[in-house]
């Protein structure tokens, strides 16, 4: 029986009040509805999750297995299968596994621990690479508030808006280069708005209107591959690598790495999606183009000077680390600070920032350092069948096992569980088994709920399922090659 507080009957809404008798079934279902019990399936996914890790880790005898590693096992199995079945946000993932490597790893209440101290798994929230895509989030938001990046639409639609395709061109380019130093999802966001006009001109039946909405979350998805704060997959695959070499992968070395191959897909994805656009005619679509890069609200022309400034400032000093010898977290500051200064970055923007990426990328590092320090990650490799398999062959096997999974759950999730593997695999060769990993998790694009820009774009109504399916799959099965055989060639 539902009672209402101090035990009086509960009130229904006034336009319930004149409910007779006979219509006790309608009062129910609200009552129910007021209970909003709809995320029973979650709660069931969670639990079944929780069941499959418990019996994975726990019931066979897994000879040679420590106990830390066994709880380490555990975690990690829980983790995949709420990142596989969403029944929980992602970052709160994150959250559940720095909570769990505490409380199961952690020593706390265990005198004598001799395992990885608690402070192990905290430490990833503080890690330079956090710090590294704050600095690239804050960079994002001083472009999107000051017309930073409306500008720069603005300048290649001129430069390449003359003929359709080279419309398509364009919009690719803005996409993929505001994607290597702002979140994809909100490059995608505002290219999206930027073609709204465009579509909206262009007849449903037209292949250019499907062209340009789908330009938009391939552009912007493999623009993450070409820098560090592209994605979070890339500081995943950096961080691990530079813990097991020593070797860091810097700023300016990634871009040598991951720029190549996405420069390459992109081209490939271009060549897929302007076949079908007519080759001249400027039509409407360049018109309002033009119109749309250059609409919207802008700040003050100095605080677009100083944003300018600062981006381009952050981006060199990025780039040259060798030469000046400042680490690049540290760099990320300069933004941090500037823009605050000066009012770009308000409190309420602060709040706004992608902390739950961070909070994921944190809780993916701290995923990491326990597979790896329980002695996990040796276990798990010597339960491979690979025993014989080259270096080359283990990283093409990761880079396509990343790219299904990441089809179907998050990128950043895939690397959390491949990277620590691919570490393993590749002893004395990390580099070469560990970055493909990274690369070929943003070449997963094959369904509308594969990436946040995927699900935008499929948001403008203008795409079926099926249309990303085809350049999907051709990404798909590129990537890893491409990316495995640059990476053998420049990481020796």
């Amino acid at each position: 029986m539902v009672r209402a507080v101090n035990g009086s009957e509960p009130e229904l809404p006034a336009e319930r009040t004149s409910i007779y008798v006979s219509d006790e079934r309608n009062a129910i279902r609200w009552l129910l509805g007021r209970l909003e019990v709809r995320s029973w399936k979650h709660g069931a996914y969670a639990a079944a999750c929780l069941g499959a890790a418990l019996l994975i880790a726990y019931a066979p005898g897994h000879a040679g297995l420590s106990p830390d590693a066994r709880h380490a096992l555990f975690i990690l199995v829980f983790a995949a299968g709420l990142w596989l079945t969403e029944a929980i946000p992602a970052f709160a993932v994150a959250l559940v596994v720095m909570a769990l490597e505490i409380l199961l790893l952690g020593g706390l209440g265990r005198p004598g621990h001799k395992g990885v101290e608690y402070t192990r798994f905290l430490a990833p929230w503080a890690h330079p690479l956090v710090w590294l895509f704050l600095g690239g989030f804050v960079l994002g938001h001083g472009a999107a508030r000051t017309g930073l990046d409306r500008w720069l639409a603005e300048r290649v639609i001129a430069v390449f808006g003359r003929t359709r395709r080279g419309l398509l061109f364009g919009l690719m380019l803005v996409g993929f280069a505001l994607s290597m130093f702002m979140s994809n999802t909100a490059a995608a966001a505002m290219l999206i708005a930027i073609a709204a006009p465009m579509r909206e001109g262009l007849d449903a039946k037209d292949p250019m209107r499907r062209a340009i909405v789908l330009s938009v979350p391939i552009a912007t998805n493999l623009g993450g591959m070409g820098s560090l704060i592209g994605s979070p997959p890339n500081a995943i695959a950096a961080s691990a690598v530079e813990a097991a070499s020593s070797r860091p992968l810097d700023f300016a070395r990634w871009m040598l790495v991951g720029l190549p191959p996405a420069a390459l897909l992109l081209g490939v994805a271009f060549w897929m999606l302007s076949r079908g656009v007519p080759l001249a005619e400027k039509g409407a679509a360049v018109a309002a183009a033009r119109k749309a890069a250059t609409e919207g609200q802008r700040l003050p022309n100095w605080r677009r000077l100083v944003v300018m400034i600062t981006f381009f400032t952050t981006l060199a000093l990025w780039s040259t680390d060798a030469l000046h010898g400042i680490p690049t977290p540290v760099v990320s500051f300069l933004p941090i600070t500037v823009l605050s200064a000066i009012g770009v970055l308000r409190a309420q923007d602060v709040r706004g920032l992608g902390w739950d990426v961070l909070l994921l990328l944190a809780g993916g590092l701290a995923l990491g350092a326990a597979v790896q320090e329980t002695g996990l990650s040796s276990w798990l490799v010597s339960a491979l069948p690979v025993s014989g398999a080259s270096r080359i062959t283990l990283a093409l096997v990761l880079a396509y096992a990343v790219v299904v999974i990441s089809n179907f759950m998050s990128n950043t999730a895939a690397a959390n569980i491949l990277v620590p593997i691919a570490v393993e695999l590749g002893r004395g060769h990390e580099a070469v088994t560990v970055v493909p990993v990274a690369l070929a998790a943003s070449a997963a694009m094959c369904l509308p709920i594969s990436t946040p820009p995927n699900a935008l774009a499929f948001s403008t109504g203008d795409l079926a399922a099926r249309d990303f399916l085809r350049p999907g799959v051709v990404l798909g099965l590129l990537a890893p090659a491409v990316a495995v055989a640059w990476c053998a060639l420049v990481l020796r």
